[in-house]
């Protein structure tokens, strides 16, 4: 089966849904996390430091350095993990592991293939002007910058109507989770576009659920 129509293949965000989740964690997950985002405050610089020197290697020799990119890769997946258990979603009260590695057995999971080559002239305007509309979009989605990526905005308004929901009925909305997760991955797909880690612009398409679209096909096609 076809999947390139319908999926974005070099960035996956996929999350699981844990259940049974407590009702009342929530309430204090943001102290909890606190030395997620003391971390966080410092990846993130360097992910930029990172992305300056990644900038030039592209232009002069068409590739992202392997160890800079994995570091990147890494700051992304930290920050999925922690905005996934708190704010950003609320999926998980399974506490988010101090790690830049990929962590399978966690409910959140991020992951970019490498590009053996980049174009030269993409690496000029793609994280300037060419990712300008997503922006605007995401700014909706996201409100503003915080250290674990983003806050605010719709996506931190949906995960406040999920925890309302959890104290009273002690279950997460399904539609609400399959949203508020596709909201995440059109986030961190602009994210690794405008980090430079790949050259395929993000589509302009809301891809809700727990699965990138290319795994649900997958699945359905039986192989």
């Amino acid at each position: 089966m076809e999947t390139s129509r319908s999926s974005y293949p070099p960035v996956t965000v996929t999350a699981r849904l844990d259940t049974p989740l407590s009702r009342w964690l929530w309430l204090v997950k943001w102290l909890l996390v606190i030395p997620h985002w003391i971390v966080l405050i410092f990846l993130w610089i360097a992910f930029l430091i990172v992305t300056v020197i990644a900038f030039f290697a592209i232009l002069f020799t068409e590739r992202y350095p392997r160890p800079l990119f994995d570091f990147n890769l890494g700051v992304l997946r930290w920050a999925w993990r922690v905005s996934y258990y708190s704010y950003s979603a609320l999926g998980t009260d399974r506490y988010p592991p101090f790690s830049l590695g990929p962590e399978p057995d966690y409910p959140a999971r991020l992951d970019i293939a490498y590009p053996e080559r980049l174009s030269r002239g993409l690496v000029l305007v793609k994280w300037w002007l060419l990712a300008i509309p997503h922006y605007l979009v995401i700014a909706i989605f996201a409100g503003g910058m915080r250290a674990s990526w983003w806050s605010g905005g719709l996506i931190t308004l949906l995960t406040l109507f999920a925890a309302i929901a959890l104290a009273f009925t002690g279950r997460y909305p399904r539609d609400l989770f399959v949203l508020v997760v596709g909201l995440n991955r059109w986030v961190f797909r602009v994210a690794a576009y405008a980090g430079l880690m790949t050259d395929a612009y993000p589509p302009f398409r809301l891809d809700q659920g727990g699965e990138e679209p290319a795994e649900k096909l997958w699945a359905a096609d039986g192989r």
